[in-house]
């Protein structure tokens, strides 16, 4: 990934406040990069986190549509999706599509808060070699 990734976050209302939650907590390394959330979403990582987002559309309104299309168009390099299994969502069809895309296009996929604390945290968020001496252990 480049030094400045676009990242896509966007989060089922049952999982919103871990969201902001987890942003809070990575504000430093989430600030370094690109921006994109759907509607509600984004309205809360820039009101309680005050970071910099590109807001789209609520994703039953064509949030998750707008995040597919970057994707597709190369601006999206990750996608933190907290999403909520055990909640039927009027917008399933467009939910599943994001995801299949996403896989589609071979980009990471965080959908909960332990996949994405282990995706923000890796070296190749920013770009640098794993593999470099200074990051293997002795």
């Amino acid at each position: 990934m480049q030094p400045r990734s676009g990242i896509a976050l966007v989060a089922h209302d049952s999982c919103k406040q871990d969201m902001v939650d987890w942003a809070r907590f990575n504000r430093r390394t989430l600030s370094a990069h690109r921006l994109y959330a759907t509607g509600t979403t984004g309205g809360r990582l820039i009101d309680e986190v005050g970071l910099s987002v590109t807001r789209l559309r609520s994703g039953p309104h064509g949030g998750d549509q707008q995040i597919g299309s970057r994707i597709a168009e190369g601006d999206v390099d990750l996608l933190i999706f907290f999403w909520d299994p055990l909640t039927a969502q009027p917008h399933e069809p467009d939910v599943r599509a994001l995801l299949r895309l996403a896989v589609l296009s071979n980009i990471p996929v965080a959908c909960n808060r332990a996949t994405a604390d282990f995706v923000i945290s890796s070296p190749l968020l920013t770009g640098r070699d794993p593999w470099t001496p200074e990051l293997v252990p002795a």
